[in-house]
């Protein structure tokens, strides 16, 4: 008895006519709605195309608000702790000089989560003009105490309330292009600052020489 083998063919289209029968899928466009802030935003990004200068600017100068109450206070505190008369002796200025300086992160520790979740819901510029509104109201306050659990109150409610550092953050992501996003995140940072204020404290001395 013989064995037949039987061979199917099977026949495949080629790429071409593949592709034709496929439909790719189409990207949906993006829908804005009117009188969403979001949208306005997207759509002002989508159509620029350099880098915005002016967003840049505004968000450089809010944060020269936000890092000057940090560090603002540190020449002058162990001398401020002195003439409260809070310490009982000198070795304890240094304690409540601590207390006082580190009672700004630990509000701003508290109120940071906060405040991003409300910066999701109203949106960035308002919670970025009510921290600005703070810091100028509660930092003349603390610089106007007239005991140390006034300066500490008035220090750890500026941290509470300053939640501007998020919303900045955010909205330099979103007022530019993905090609131009570390340069925003880059203005925000503080080493600008800090480089600032090296370069003039090194460089201090010649002004004073000239003054005199």
């Amino acid at each position: 008895m013989d064995n037949t083998t039987t061979t199917r063919s099977r026949t495949f289209p080629d790429n071409d006519e593949a592709n034709a029968t496929t439909p790719l899928p189409e990207e949906e466009a993006p829908v804005y709605y009117e009188g969403c802030p979001g949208c306005a935003m997207e759509r002002k990004v989508e159509n620029s195309t350099g880098i915005p200068y002016k967003e840049f600017v505004f968000v450089g100068v809010t944060s020269l608000a936000s890092a000057l109450p940090i560090s603002s206070l540190f020449p002058f505190l162990y001398f401020m702790i002195q003439d409260m008369h809070v310490a009982k002796n000198e070795q304890d200025i240094g304690v409540y000089a601590g207390l006082l300086g580190a009672s700004y992160m630990a509000g701003r520790f508290a109120g940071s989560l906060f405040w991003g979740v409300v910066a999701d819901r109203v949106g960035r510029k308002p919670i970025i003009a009510f921290s600005l509104f703070t810091v100028v109201i509660l930092n003349t306050l603390f610089g106007l105490s007239v005991n140390y659990w006034m300066a500490l109150t008035t220090r750890l409610l500026l941290g509470s309330l300053n939640g501007m550092l998020a919303p900045m953050k955010a909205y330099c992501v979103e007022v530019c292009r993905p090609e131009h996003h570390a340069l925003g995140l880059s203005v925000v940072n503080d080493y600008i600052i800090s480089h600032t204020a090296i370069t003039i404290y090194q460089y201090v001395h010649l002004l004073c020489r000239y003054s005199s």
